[in-house]
């Protein structure tokens, strides 16, 4: 795999600062940072840059475009993912973005379009990638007829939740159909139905306490549960989109597949939102109401002040 320059954007989250040691360990040079200031006080970048052994912090996307060949978009505000990712685009460059890719549907399209036009953009939840999930997933293709799925974790229904619907989508495959809320017991629980009929329940939303990324399937043969170890998840999906970023693979998962998760966590939403009717993905608009990065990346700035933010 070739080495790559490498530049993050948006520094607010604890995940620039995870992926820097294994980007360098795969052979890769982080050339740089860009951080709006959205999450942290003024100077931060030069603290975050020190740290980390990183050599310059760009003054502008449309600066760092022209000297890195790929950049991670780290926003926690969802919202500006799009706009955050556009100066690469244009330029040519690589593009990885966090999760949740989007919380719009028109947003999700862009990303599709892109991708169609020969865009290398890739991204959304880690746990897609999460040994644990492939190897149940492969072992899905099996004979052993599929009966049903659970999939969950806490914190709340779309940053953190985007995870539940990711696990379950990279356990059953793509192909999800339609979303529908089933009601709420301390979280809330939304079944998605897939194409050919298989079903899987995903439980999400604020907890007490933090909840591990689980998952429980169920075939005629066996009944399997699974807690994802979060110790090399980040290297697991580095490692699987990497070569694909580089230029030198085919995407590990298709674009049209990834944004099929956040759009069956849109269509989830407005199934509650209209007392449980079943939403089919087909039918979500540009115009759907979707999740609000602004206003969740107020509260994130909020809980990092007071000490108790998110990862």
């Amino acid at each position: 795999m070739k080495s790559l320059r490498i530049g993050l954007v948006d520094l607010d989250t604890s995940h620039p600062g995870s992926f820097v040691p294994i980007l360098r360990a795969f052979g890769h040079e982080v050339t740089g940072v860009y951080d709006k200031g959205e999450i942290h006080p003024p100077g931060y970048a030069e603290q975050f840059a020190s740290e980390h052994g990183v050599g310059k912090v760009f003054a502008s996307l449309e600066e760092m475009a022209g000297q890195v060949d790929l950049a991670f978009i780290h926003s926690c505000d969802w919202d500006v993912h799009a706009d955050r990712a556009l100066p690469f685009i244009q330029a040519g460059k690589s593009v990885f973005i966090d999760k949740p890719l989007a919380g719009n549907v028109r947003d999700l399209r862009r990303f599709r379009e892109w991708a169609e036009r020969g865009a290398v953009i890739t991204g959304g939840s880690a746990l897609r990638y999460a040994q644990e999930v492939r190897e149940w997933a492969g072992k899905s293709a099996s004979t052993d007829p599929f009966v049903y799925a659970l999939a969950g974790c806490g914190n709340d229904d779309y940053y953190y939740g985007i995870h539940a619907f990711t696990m379950l989508h990279g356990l059953l495959g793509p192909g999800i159909e339609s979303a529908r809320h089933l009601g709420s017991s301390g979280q809330d629980q939304y079944e998605l139905t897939w194409t050919d009929g298989r079903r899987g329940i995903v439980n999400v939303g604020a907890t007490a306490k933090h909840h591990p990324f689980y998952a429980t399937m169920i075939t005629q043969a066996e009944a399997t549960h699974i807690q994802v170890d979060g110790s090399r998840l980040y290297e697991s999906m580095l490692e699987q989109v990497l070569p694909y970023l580089c230029g030198e693979a085919p995407a590990p998962v298709a674009m049209e597949t990834l944004i099929e998760t956040e759009l069956a966590a849109i269509a989830a939403k407005s199934s509650k939102a209209q007392g449980g009717r079943p939403v089919a993905l087909r039918s979500l608009t540009p115009e759907q109401i979707g999740y609000d990065g602004a206003a969740f990346a107020r509260d994130y700035r909020e809980r990092k002040a007071s000490s108790t933010g998110m990862r």
